[in-house]
């Protein structure tokens, strides 16, 4: 951002000169005061760029609300990005001298503002009107896509810069000031009353139709080279917004055509709900009205009355050109616009109406040559000279901008997919070639991305349930899923895909998944009683660890057997322990040697033993001697067996 450097400059405003703000900006330069700041020419130093900072007055420094205010709608600003909005680049404080200073960083436009310009060459032609403002309501336009509110939209918020680009600047901004600030400066006040919207003078509201009705003011005032209201006080002039009307550029200048004179009414209506919605809306109908009127009525100067421009025409022009005459606009003619004076006695034949364009020619020419060099370059080489668009259909884009380049023209890049075109080639532009367009204005091409493609993102190891998601932000779509246990991967999460994580895929294409059911399950079955080795290796087929606890008499599960295990029903998972008791048989006892005892004797020593006592009598055992024992004397037996005796 920059402004026309002031030319008394106090000390006051030199006093930051050299000094490093905020450990980063260096301010090498004043370039301008303003109501609210004065702005430097400084040096990012970590960057290397040079930046314009925006110093806040102390007033407003110490203004707790305003600095709220201040940084909140910097970072708002510092949003919009759009060729014809100063950039916002950082806003920041410095208290290095103990002196608080609240700064903004911007972009630094070398330029002339819009004001500066208005000064030095009056009014402007329609179309210079119009190739100026077409900018400057793109950039509000953005701000109103992006609900940000201009609330300071004047000429000195305009800056030209020096190869012809409009920039518009402090978005925002106006939001931070408050009403108790605003009074302590009157030239300030009174040169942004003159924008202001009824609404905002009534109620000290805004939105973006005070932005459109700003907009509409500055329009009038390119047209007409003054302001719409003015007065001696700010009271005067917002009387004049809440009560009075918007007069017709035509009032003042009555060669402006009646589309004009409609826009400025269309913006400047005092009923918000009679103005277009925002400043895209606006735009939309600007340039439907350009489209409407003539190259003679948008190139014609204004500001020279019929004697007037007698008067201008040198004598050395040669007596038969008649100075006095000007071409009548007889085309959507308002009816309350007075008619241009036209020579007397001529007629509205071809021939007659053939004589006077050479006196139109001659006056054009002459306010060129007295506008001065500024309005010379603009008409000549400036934006206001015409050039033929190259064509670069097919050519690589550094190609096509160097070609446009060439020809006075900027390029504004869109790129977009194409299965066919490589990459970087330019598939078409707007406006063609061979288009006769405005010397330093845009060129829309339309760049080839090449085929559309993305890269498969890695779904392994991620949550199947995040898995749609990912994909469709890689303009994917989630294919097959399948699920399988898995031991080592939480249940729930992907194990596989297909393709592969990085394969360039079209858009759209699926992407199959494998996701993980968790650990396994395994049942458990019972082996009680059966080989302890069958038991083993079914446990150990099955995934299981098998322990083997300390082996047990038991007399009724035979010796190898399992006695017990545990668990001994349910499910289990792989590597989980499963422990099984194996029977060493039932506990053996040697019987007791019984023959050739008596029968009591030989019965209570097998008792005593822990056997079972049965008899086998010989001729009635009539001795009652025990003459065998089955099982043998000395046998090992089965504790609880039955040893049988035979008596005689």
């Amino acid at each position: 951002m920059t402004s026309s450097v002031a030319s008394n400059v106090s000390e006051s405003s030199l006093r930051l000169v050299g000094r490093l703000l905020d450990g980063r900006y260096r301010v090498l330069s004043h370039l301008a005061d303003g109501g609210m700041a004065t702005v430097y020419l400084a040096l990012d130093e970590r960057l290397d760029r040079e930046v314009a900072v925006k110093v806040m007055h102390d007033n407003l420094a110490r203004d707790t609300t305003f600095v709220s205010r201040f940084r909140r709608e910097a970072r708002s600003a510092a949003r919009l990005g759009h060729p014809n909005v100063v950039a916002v680049f950082d806003q920041g404080e410095d208290n290095s001298a103990g002196d608080g200073l609240i700064f903004l960083a911007m972009e630094y436009v070398p330029g002339r503002t819009l004001r500066d310009v208005l000064t030095a060459e009056g009014p402007l032609t329609p179309r210079a009107a119009l190739d100026l403002f077409d900018p400057i309501l793109s950039a509000i336009a953005a701000a109103h896509d992006a609900g940000l509110i201009h609330r300071d939209v004047k000429p000195e918020n305009v800056i030209l810069r020096e190869d012809g680009v409009v920039k518009v600047a402090d978005f925002g901004l106006a939001r931070a000031v408050t009403a108790a600030t605003t009074t302590n400066a009157s030239g300030t006040l009174l040169g942004t009353v003159a924008y202001l919207a009824p609404e905002q003078v009534e109620r000290g509201i805004a939105d973006a139709r005070s932005d459109v009705y700003a907009a509409g003011l500055v329009l009038y005032e390119m047209l007409t080279g003054r302001k719409a209201f003015d007065g001696n006080s700010p009271i005067h002039v917002a009387y004049q917004h809440v009560h009075g009307s918007v007069p017709r550029p035509s009032q003042t200048i009555r060669t402006i055509p009646e589309e004009l004179d409609q826009l400025v009414a269309l913006a400047t209506a005092r009923d918000p709900d009679h103005r277009p919605a925002d400043a895209g809306d606006y735009l939309d109908e600007v340039r439907r009205s350009r489209a409407l009127m003539t190259t003679t009525e948008l190139d014609l100067r204004p500001g020279l009355a019929q004697h007037d421009m007698a008067a201008a025409v040198p004598t050395q022009l040669g007596d038969d050109v008649a100075p006095t005459s000007v071409v009548p606009i007889v085309s959507r003619t308002s009816p309350d616009r007075a008619p241009v004076p036209t020579e007397p006695g001529s007629s509205d034949d071809a021939s007659d109406h053939g004589r006077r364009i050479w006196p139109v020619v001659v006056a054009v020419l002459l306010v060129l040559a007295l506008a001065g060099g500024g309005a010379f370059w603009w008409f000549t080489a400036g934006p206001g000279a015409t050039t033929r668009v190259p064509s670069v259909d097919t050519l690589t884009v550094a190609a096509a901008q160097a070609e446009l380049q060439r020809a006075d023209l900027r390029a504004a890049v869109t790129e977009a997919y194409d299965e066919t075109v490589p990459a970087g080639t330019v598939m078409s532009a707007n406006p063609g070639g061979g288009t006769e367009v405005r010397k330093l204005s845009s060129v829309d091409l339309t760049v080839s991305k090449g085929p559309e493609r993305y890269a498969a993102p890695g779904l392994v190891g991620t949550s199947a349930d995040a898995a749609d998601a990912t994909l469709q932000a890689q303009h994917l779509v989630l294919g097959e899923r399948k699920e399988e246990f898995n031991d080592t991967v939480a249940a729930g999460t992907v194990v596989a895909q297909d393709p592969a994580a990085g394969t360039s895929l079209k858009p759209g294409a699926a992407v199959a998944v494998t996701v993980s059911k968790g650990r396994q399950p395994i049942a458990v079955a019972d082996f009680t009683g059966k080989s302890a080795e069958q038991a083993k290796k079914a446990f150990t087929d099955a995934g299981l660890t098998v322990k083997e606890g300390n082996q047990v008499n038991s007399d009724t599960v035979a010796a190898g057997s399992v006695v017990s295990q545990n668990p001994e029903s349910g499910t289990l998972f792989k590597g989980d322990t499963v422990t099984i008791v194996v029977s060493k048989g039932p506990v053996l006892v040697a019987v007791p040697a019984t023959v050739g005892k008596q029968r009591e004797e030989a019965a209570r020593l097998l008792k005593a033993a822990g056997f079972q006592v049965a008899y086998d009598n010989v001729l009635g055992g009539l001795f009652n001697i025990v003459r065998a024992s089955d099982p043998a004397g000395g046998t090992m037996a089965r504790k609880g067996a039955t040893v049988t005796l035979t008596i005689v």
